[in-house]
């Protein structure tokens, strides 16, 4: 009833009298009472004025259970587990899949003490600052179609960025978003499956967001929303947003049974496109120029002339991208 509450204040704009909103959730209007006091100790304004209601507020980038439940109006992204601080919200995320959570659920976290990258690589995640969550999927298809969520994933955090701030990204092959030629987001995809099937998958993605700046060691690498729009983001917003994007992506990826229908849209976004790649898979490498992904998510390089190699995985550095000219 909180969230729900928060919900209709966002949407309403104005006043809601208690009477009106005692009537709709069948509760006292002291419980309603109460549940404005709740979100008043949450950080919102609101203004209580007799005989008119309550208005809520601009009440700045506040993140917590509530505020992203009301924000998320698909069915992806419910329902919401939200932390303060947490180790990592892929492990918790992996935790509740095998204890049987839904489809579509998420974990929220305002900062992880234990954030992962690719590879084993940490990811920063200060409090305050970024959004970090994971969102559990239980496709019915064969595990080898399921690296192609990764891109499914990008496509959706490049259109939730474009949507919540204006932001323009694009889309560094296979998990990565750039902006500014700097990362400002990194996708970890985990799977638990047999030969037979997939059990769950987890889409970890840690967005950079409002940070003003970055440690030494990363700050020619990396960048933020607000370090590229001047403004403070709405962080929920941003996360309904992406899960609104996800959902459209991957109901067209699950329709369709590969990536066919989204090709176009991902080439048009990839920083990849048209540019020299330098793969790099074990203690091989190799350089040729990116053509773009297939139906099943692979990046094409073109070594020579007429041929062209399909990356399954590996690392692929860009040219003028983090640091490799």
């Amino acid at each position: 009833m909180k969230s729900e509450i928060l919900r209709l204040l966002k949407e309403d704009g104005g006043y809601l009298s208690g009477q009106e909103l005692s009537e709709r959730f069948h509760v006292s209007r002291t419980a309603i009472w109460k549940i404005i006091k709740q979100l008043e100790e949450d950080g919102y304004q609101i203004e209580a004025v007799r005989n008119k209601g309550y208005h809520l507020q601009e009440s700045g980038d506040l993140l917590n259970k509530a505020e992203i439940e009301s924000s998320i109006l698909t069915n992806f992204g419910k329902p919401v587990e939200y932390h303060e601080t947490i180790d990592s919200t892929n492990l918790r995320a992996r935790k509740m899949a095998e204890e049987g959570a839904p489809h579509g659920s998420l974990v929220v976290a305002d900062c992880q003490n234990a954030g992962r990258g690719r590879r084993g690589r940490t990811w920063e995640s200060p409090n305050g600052t970024g959004v970090f969550m994971s969102l559990i999927l239980r496709p019915d298809m064969l595990p080898a179609s399921a690296s192609a969520i990764t891109l499914v994933a990008a496509l959706a955090v490049h259109d939730g960025i474009k949507e919540a701030t204006g932001l323009d990204t694009l889309i560094k092959w296979p998990n990565d978003l750039v902006a500014g030629s700097k990362k400002i987001c990194g996708i970890l995809t985990e799977m638990s499956a047999e030969l037979e099937g997939i059990h769950y998958i987890v889409v970890g993605m840690g967005i950079n967001v409002n940070m003003n700046s970055f440690p030494e060691e990363v700050s020619e690498t990396a960048t933020s929303i607000r370090l590229e729009t001047g403004s403070e983001v709405s962080r929920s917003r941003l996360i309904a947003s992406v899960m609104k994007a996800f959902e459209e992506y991957y109901n067209i990826f699950i329709s369709a049974g590969d990536l066919t229908p989204l090709i176009s849209v991902y080439n048009k976004h990839m920083v990849n496109l048209n540019r020299e790649v330098k793969v790099l898979a074990g203690a091989d490498s190799y350089t040729g120029i990116a053509r773009g992904i297939d139906r099943t998510g692979e990046l094409l390089v073109e070594i020579s002339e007429g041929k062209v190699k399909q990356v399954v995985s590996g690392e692929v550095s860009v040219r003028g991208i983090y640091g490799y000219v």
